[in-house]
């Protein structure tokens, strides 16, 4: 079996499809995460730091030594001048390295971000993909990527800034211990006041991220339902005041407090090197102080400025990567339980069917959404056999889509068998099951290069013409043709789209066929042609022919038409046994 039953007869359930799902992810899961995702550039994230805090020592060096001839006799001359010379190159060169490592690691993070989120999500099962939904999706694909390349740019700034603010702590330090306790004292002070406010702006960036999501979700409302919109006024006019403008209003809220609270701790920090600086002098009016230390603690603070701004204004991009970061970390770990053995590393040949498929004992379950009992399909016990047209008809809701998801090997029985040519179709071979069918479903999506059974240069050559004659018969032809293995355009009403798609499974030749509602979009021409002509000239080629349908005139031309109801077959009856083939 691929499932078993718990003790007790029953089965566990999934989440609806409908169900949108929470954020997801504990702190440490996506702590690992981020730290999975760092791992493989360690080493220049190592060169960077060692070659920034390099550096960082060299330009508080600089300033240790412009200190110094301030307060000697005499110019810069002889060795002095060659160690500044050399101190110049150091910081030069280590920020350069450390720049360029920085720009390496983040460029190269990206696209291993993009590559494993793409493989994860061809990887995930299709029940975990259906519950995440779009709107979701394509901001962590978009947004969240290219927010961790930007951060990128400014982190080895940032860094060099931190070890040069460290740096020059540590040489007031040297020069002066207790008025050093005074100044780390006021410094401290400042800190914490940026630790708050860069917390309470992170809060707000997490707040501004959960709004891009429902705006993502509104926009994409727009443009698909754009027809629906320009027929009903008010649900337009609701659309944008009730959605639209209240979500970007609520971004720009959200996001001009956070940014705001950033600035006036940024502001904050600009005038306390000012009053330390007075405090510095304060302390030299009632104390005796050294002119070497005065003028190096003046000097240090007043360059300090400079790093600490760096700092401070590195904290926003930081602060919205450290979300984008946890976003993509929650979305890698939904997906980290890929499908078993689902092969991306090959393309694999043909599938053959010698006799049919079926299920045995299938159950499959959906948590309800609102808490309520569970949506139960089966237990399912069918055979389908190779040269059959079956019809799977009943009302909306009776489970005749996830029936046919199970069917395909979409999703993987709770409790039961599904079985080709009488044998288990087992987890090991469920991607090579599904290889045996060609799909046109309800909500398809029509890609624009084909995949034939023709492969190499000579198949592509091929495809124009073993197409040309299912472009004519559809009466596309004159809008669509095949170039370099693509169809010219996919730019067409659904049902011509749908026509597309039927060429393409033409094309394949996979030995089973199924239709998920494929005249619904069609005119009573087409409509016609589907059911009396397409459908039975497939059979007669000995394909398998699953079709989801309400149109009850046709019903009479299939070899059985099941019927679901409630998530069990209700009736399996046989309309036209001389149909079948040999």
């Amino acid at each position: 079996m691929n499932a078993i039953a718990p003790a007790g007869g029953k089965i566990p359930c999934m989440t609806s499809p409908s169900d949108s799902g929470g954020s997801g992810g504990s702190g440490a899961g996506n702590g690992a995460e981020v730290a999975r995702l760092l791992k493989p550039f360690l080493p220049w994230i190592v060169l960077s730091m060692v070659t920034g805090v390099g550096a960082g020592v060299a330009t508080v060096a600089l300033l240790r030594t412009i200190n110094q001839v301030l307060n000697q006799q005499g110019s810069m001359a002889g060795g002095l001048l060659l160690t500044f010379i050399a101190l110049c190159l150091i910081a030069l060169f280590g920020r350069m390295a450390s720049d360029v490592s920085t720009n390496f690691v983040g460029q190269k993070l990206v696209a291993q971000v993009r590559k494993s989120l793409a493989e994860k999500i061809l990887s995930a099962p299709i029940d975990a993909l259906e519950r995440y939904r779009t709107h979701r999706l394509m901001p962590v694909l978009s947004q969240d990527v290219d927010m961790i390349s930007d951060a990128a740019f400014v982190l080895s700034t940032t860094l060099i800034a931190v070890a040069v603010a460290l740096g020059c702590l540590a040489y007031l330090a040297w020069l002066s211990l207790p008025l050093f306790c005074l100044l780390l004292v006021a410094l401290v002070i400042g800190a914490s006041f940026q630790i708050v406010a860069q917390n309470r702006a992170n809060i707000g960036f997490w707040k501004a991220r959960e709004h891009e999501d429902q705006l993502h979700k509104a926009y994409r409302a727009i443009s698909e339902g754009a027809k629906e919109l320009r027929m009903h006024r008010e649900r337009r006019v609701g659309m944008f005041d009730g959605q639209i403008e209240r979500i970007v209003d609520s971004i720009r809220t959200v996001n001009s407090r956070a940014i705001n609270t950033f600035v006036m701790a940024t502001s904050f920090g600009s005038a306390l090197f000012f009053l330390l600086i007075a405090l510095i002098l304060g302390w030299a009016a009632f104390r005796t102080t050294e002119p070497v230390v005065l003028s190096g603690f003046v000097l240090v603070l007043l360059f300090l400025r400079g790093p600490i701004d760096q700092i401070a204004g590195a904290l926003p991009h930081m602060g919205r990567a450290k979300v984008a970061f946890l976003r993509i970390a929650d979305l890698s770990a939904r997906f980290a339980s890929p499908e078993p053995h689902l092969h991306l590393e090959r393309a694999g040949g043909p599938q053959t069917l010698s006799d049919g498929i079926g299920m045995h004992g299938v159950r499959y379950a959906f948590d309800a959404p609102d808490g309520g009992e569970p949506f139960v399909l089966g237990p399912i016990d069918l055979q389908l056999r190779r040269g059959e047209m079956v019809f799977v008809v009943g009302d909306n809701g009776s489970g005749k889509t996830t029936l046919i998801k199970l069917l395909l090997g979409l999703y993987a029985p709770q409790q039961g068998e599904v079985l080709r040519d009488g044998a288990v179709v087992t987890p090991e071979f469920r991607d090579d099951y599904r290889q045996l069918f060609t799909t046109v479903f309800s909500d398809f999506y029509l890609f624009e290069n084909l995949v034939a059974n023709e492969k190499g240069e000579e198949g592509a050559h091929a495809l124009p013409q073993a197409a040309l004659p299912y472009l004519q018969r559809l009466e596309i032809a004159h809008k669509v043709s095949i170039k370099d293995g693509s169809f010219s355009t996919v730019d067409l009403s659904t049902g011509q789209r749908k026509r597309l798609a039927l060429v393409h499974a033409y094309l394949e030749g996979r030995p089973v066929l199924v239709f998920d509602e494929w005249a619904a979009d069609q005119d009573p021409t087409f409509r016609h042609l589907f059911y009396t002509e397409l459908l039975p000239e497939l059979r007669a080629r000995g394909h398998l022919l699953v079709v989801i349908s309400h149109d009850d005139r046709y019903f009479h031309l299939a070899d059985r038409v099941i019927t679901m109801k409630a998530g069990r077959i209700d009736e399996d009856r046989a309309r036209a046994p001389q149909g079948l083939a040999a």
